[in-house]
């Protein structure tokens, strides 16, 4: 049985209401190692962050260089390196290949506290000048 709206009344439609609001730690760039890596990754010159599915996606033009989770409990660093860099990384401890994409230059390295993040600066400086590279005009011609 269909409701009636009352006269001079638009029907409610569901979901166009209001949408969720933004979360106070996302408003805030983050907290504890995430906030650390933001802050530092977001004074390098082109770095864009955003939240995309779940993670704080760094890019550099289109060029998706590494990720790091939203949720707190999770703290798992994601890394496109080149070649050469990714067999440097995985022969330190605590590096391994990425579960799904370790062939196309993709580590992870746990980041549990914001002491952590220093070490993690090393192959982000590097993932980043790889994708300040291939980001560059002549770089893709």
């Amino acid at each position: 049985m269909k409701r009636k709206t009352p006269p001079g009344r638009t029907p409610r439609v569901r979901s166009l209401g209001h949408g969720r609001k933004l979360r106070r730690s996302l408003a805030r760039g983050g907290t504890g190692p995430a906030r650390a890596l933001n802050t530092t990754l977001g004074g390098w010159d082109g770095v864009r962050i955003t939240p995309m599915f779940g993670r704080w996606g760094y890019f550099v033009g289109e060029r998706l260089f590494a990720c790091f989770p939203l949720r707190d409990k999770d703290r798992d660093l994601w890394i496109r390196l080149g070649a050469d860099d990714q067999a440097r990384a995985l022969r330190e401890s605590g590096v391994r290949p990425h579960r799904r994409f370790g062939r196309q230059g993709w580590i992870e390295l746990l980041v549990e506290t914001e002491a952590d993040v220093p070490g993690a600066l090393r192959w982000l400086r590097r993932a980043w000048r790889l994708a300040a590279h291939d980001a560059t005009p002549e770089a893709s011609s």
